[in-house]
């Protein structure tokens, strides 16, 4: 069985938590959350047959065979290397915080030197596989648009650009390359560092950001072109009734990456 350790236990942790109790992750076992603050922990009895701390020594104490981030860019850079070095395969969901080619190069020599895994799922966006395979030929251009109802915006500096609630037309929040998109919206375009790892780097990503009232679902257009041909990729993700800044199918997709390590027959890599 193959034990999981989940750190951050908001949306995305309670939705991979609840999946994996119900076997959606196949042999995947919940061994252990590391929370913030144990005594806000909610959650109901189904999931505390799992080491449930906020103490990361105890939580590390645990024979994990993957840590799955779920806490955001400050969690990748407080237990990242620390995951990778005390044995375990590390999912990244906040690969935001990836920009940081530091941060990058430690969690990359860790998890080389410790024999383990630094797993980027494709969580909100599509076609990594397809992008990454492109990047062998190489690469001429990629390009990320990002739209997003305005509730998903309240919390982040879009805020303080436009007023979100008088907005009637799409508002253009953002206009650059990856590493900035990512730096800039840590919680709400880690599909961009993603796209980037995959493809053509952050410096090269171009990626244009809207706040969009005509839309109720968070979407994702990306356009690469290079020696393999060329994509146009639409996504339109349902945003979580809980968190508008993410969706239901990041969850998911951390879910699929869990089965897949401990299946016999994969799909998609």
């Amino acid at each position: 069985m193959y034990k999981v350790g989940i750190i951050g236990y908001g949306t995305i942790g309670e939705d991979v938590a609840a999946s994996i109790i119900r076997g959606a992750a196949g042999e995947a076992r919940l061994a252990a959350i590391l929370l913030r603050d144990k005594s806000k922990f909610r959650g109901g009895e189904d999931i505390r047959d799992c080491l449930i701390t906020d103490d990361a020594d105890a939580f590390f104490r645990q024979p994990l065979d993957i840590v799955v981030e779920c806490a955001g860019h400050e969690a990748v850079r407080a237990y990242g290397e620390k995951a990778l070095l005390h044995g375990a395969d590390l999912l990244l969901v906040s690969v935001g915080a990836l920009a940081d080619e530091a941060l990058l190069g430690l969690l990359k020599a860790a998890a080389a030197g410790s024999g383990r895994r630094l797993i980027v799922p494709s969580a909100a966006i599509g076609g990594l596989d397809r992008i990454a395979a492109g990047s062998l030929g190489p690469l001429e251009e990629v390009t990320l648009i990002t739209r997003k109802p305005p509730r998903a915006w309240y919390g982040t500096p879009v805020e303080r650009q436009v007023d979100l609630a008088e907005l009637r037309e799409p508002y253009c929040a953002f206009d650059g390359v990856a590493r900035d998109s990512a730096r800039l919206f840590p919680e709400s375009v880690n599909v961009s560092a993603a796209l980037s790892l995959a493809g053509v780097g952050f410096d090269r990503t171009k990626v244009k950001v809207y706040v969009d009232p005509h839309i109720s679902h968070n979407t994702h257009e990306i356009e690469a072109r290079g020696k393999f041909g060329q994509i146009r990729l639409q996504i339109s993700n349902t945003p979580s009734a809980r968190n508008p800044k993410t969706g239901y199918i990041v969850a998911m997709s951390v879910t699929k990456v869990l089965r897949d390590l401990t299946s016999s027959f994969v799909i998609g890599l």
